[in-house]
């Protein structure tokens, strides 16, 4: 059975860090891409970072370059999205996908999805 698991989600001042991890299990770890998408209340999924496990290779959306880092830890077939410099706009559900081969960016490549974790950012 497939499985990703999103934690580190909470809340945080303006201006602090959060980490979240994306443990997953299930399917060949090394073959995917794993993608992290928000999504705040009254507004669409937007897709922000994304790491394909093969070969690090990486995407940020302009809304998170340079603030958040995304990682992989390969041993443990978890992801990792360091956040930092957070912005009341970053508040939003956090969700990791799975996506097969190459960093995509549309949700609708994504194959599987974790059922997220809240990240509330307070001014």
């Amino acid at each position: 059975e497939v499985q990703l698991v999103e934690s580190g989600g909470g809340l945080v001042q303006a201006g602090g860090s959060l980490r979240l991890a994306c443990t997953t299990s299930g399917f060949t770890f090394d073959d995917y891409a794993i993608g992290w998408f928000r999504q705040a209340p009254g507004k669409e999924r937007e897709g922000i970072s994304c790491i394909a496990v093969s070969d690090g290779t990486t995407y940020y959306a302009d809304s998170v370059r340079g603030r958040f880092t995304i990682s992989s830890d390969n041993a443990k077939n978890t992801v990792y999205l360091q956040m930092s410099s957070l912005k009341p706009e970053d508040t939003a559900v956090y969700h990791c996908a799975a996506a097969w081969g190459i960093v995509r960016v549309s949700p609708w490549e994504y194959d599987y999805w974790g059922r997220g974790t809240q990240v509330t950012v307070s001014s």
